[in-house]
Formats: C-alpha cells, sequence, structure tokens
C-alpha cells in the first residue's frame, strides 16, 4: 500500500532543540502524520551512528532514513538497518587544498563502510568507534563525507574560503560553527530522497519537508521541483527561510509539531 505522502525532516534544529531535547509536542505530531498514513523519515547531516537513537524516540516506522547529508541511505529489512545506498569520492584533491589553507584544522572521514578516520578528536562529533590517523591514511581511500573543523574560523572565513579553493567538484554545507561538510558532488538530501521517493513510489506533489539549516537548501529545492510543500524553522537563516514556500515556529517554541499536524 503506498503511503498518503512522504515526510522528510532535518533533525538538529528541527526534531531537537540546541540542547539536544526533543522539540516541544514533536513526538506525539509525529505518531498522528505517521498514524494517518504518511511515510515519516529523517534526512540529516549525521551519520547513522548519531541518528538511530532518534528513529527509535519518535518511534518512526519509516523504511528508509537518509544520512550524512545525502551520502548514505540506510533501509530497514527484516527489522534490521543496512547501507541501501552509498554514494563515494575521492577525497585526496579537495583535502589537500584544504590543508595547505587551513594546516591546523581538524579532518575527519566517513568511509563507504561507515567507519569514520580522523586527525584529531572533533568536540560535538559522534566519531562511531572511528580510528585516529595521519593525514595521508585520511585520503587514501574513497570515502562519503569530509568534515573540516577549524575553530580559529568563523562561517564568513569559510565562505570565503570556499570560494577561493573552488569547491565546485563536491557538494558542500557550511554548519553552524566552524565547519565544513563535503559531499560527493552532485548529492545532498534532495538526491538522496528522491531516491527514496522513487522507491515508495509517492508522488512528488506528496512530499513535504522541513529544515533549518543551509544543507536543507538542497532539500527544499527537490520538493518544489516536484510540487511538494517546504517548511523553514523560526529560527533558520535568512536565505533558508526565503529559500522555502512556507515558515514555522522556532524548534524551541514547537514549531515542527505545528507544521506536521497541518497534514491532518
Amino acid at each position: 500500500m503506498t503511503a498518503r505522502g512522504l515526510v522528510g525532516l532535518d533533525v538538529d534544529g528541527t526534531i531537537l532543540c540546541q540542547d539536544e531535547t526533543l522539540s516541544p509536542g514533536v513526538v506525539d505530531a509525529v505518531a498522528e502524520v505517521r498514524d494517518a498514513g504518511f511515510e515519516v523519515m529523517l534526512a540529516t547531516g549525521r551519520g547513522w551512528g548519531g541518528t538511530h537513537h532518534y528513529v527509535e524516540a519518535l518511534e518512526l516506522t519509516s523504511e528508509f532514513t537518509v544520512c550524512s547529508n545525502g551520502a548514505v541511505i540506510m533501509r530497514r529489512v527484516d527489522g534490521e538497518w543496512t547501507r541501501w545506498h552509498v554514494e563515494v569520492f575521492d577525497p585526496a584533491p579537495v583535502l589537500a587544498l584544504l590543508r595547505e589553507r587551513l594546516p591546523q584544522a581538524r579532518y575527519m572521514v566517513e568511509l563507504e563502510s561507515g567507519q569514520r578516520l580522523y586527525t584529531a578528536v572533533l568536540d560535538d562529533w559522534t566519531l562511531d568507534g572511528g580510528r585516529q590517523v595521519d593525514f595521508d591514511e585520511l585520503v587514501s581511500q574513497p570515502v562519503s563525507r569530509v568534515v573540516v573543523v577549524s575553530p580559529n574560523h568563523d562561517e564568513a572565513d569559510f565562505h570565503r574560503l570556499v570560494e577561493e579553493v573552488g569547491l565546485n567538484e563536491v557538494s558542500y554545507a557550511i554548519g553552524w560553527t566552524a565547519w565544513l561538510d563535503i559531499a560527493p558532488h552532485g548529492v545532498d538530501k534532495g538526491t538522496a530522497l528522491e531516491k527514496v521517493r522513487t522507491e515508495l513510489g509517492v508522488a512528488g506533489e506528496d512530499v513535504l519537508v522541513a529544515g533549518d539549516g543551509r544543507n536543507d537548501l538542497g532539500m527544499f529545492a527537490w520538493a518544489q521541483a516536484g510540487g511538494g510543500r517546504t517548511v523553514a524553522m523560526g529560527q533558520a537563516p535568512d536565505e533558508v527561510k526565503d529559500a522555502a514556500g512556507e515558515q514555522t515556529l522556532s524548534v524551541e517554541d514547537g514549531g515542527l509539531a505545528i507544521a506536521l499536524r497541518t497534514l491532518l
């Protein structure tokens, strides 16, 4: 039986407040939408290790979860989650450029298997039982993502760096603080959700996505191209709000629950 619609939800700043508590009312609202026949799933920049807990906390029954900004799609088969689709790229060229300009930065990559390799511990990042390696090993095999953390630089610094380096062979998103998250070229949450939508047989106009970050812009553009709805959280940057078709209240004020209930 085809779902009534597909609902794709960002995690940080959308279902989760800054202190990592769930947004007010979101558990009940998700349950109501799920029970009404919608496929409710997460689409996040987090890796699977930092995501699966919230699939359980929200009691999601979804078949799919999009992780790593679209580079990884997890699928539930007979109750077990598997890596259904993984995009990878050669990190060596981009990491060489970045290291030249950010020699003191900390770097992490996620391998196709999901294992994480890092040059130094990254605060606030789930390392998923990863392994610390030297830079040469970091760039020695294909990866699904690259994360660059440089506490001495701010968002404006990273925007300038991206322009100088010319990151046109990969996709990237700049976080709220000093990190750069790089995915394979042409890959974002929207490209992953399109694979899910096609697999589920849901019409484009029956899609709703919600998010608050610049890494949600691709997801918004994808949903709008198919005639779906796009919701920006109240605390989102102006460029994210401008890209969305709708706005709701902030995550702390239960904005996601309000947006979800418009489906009922």
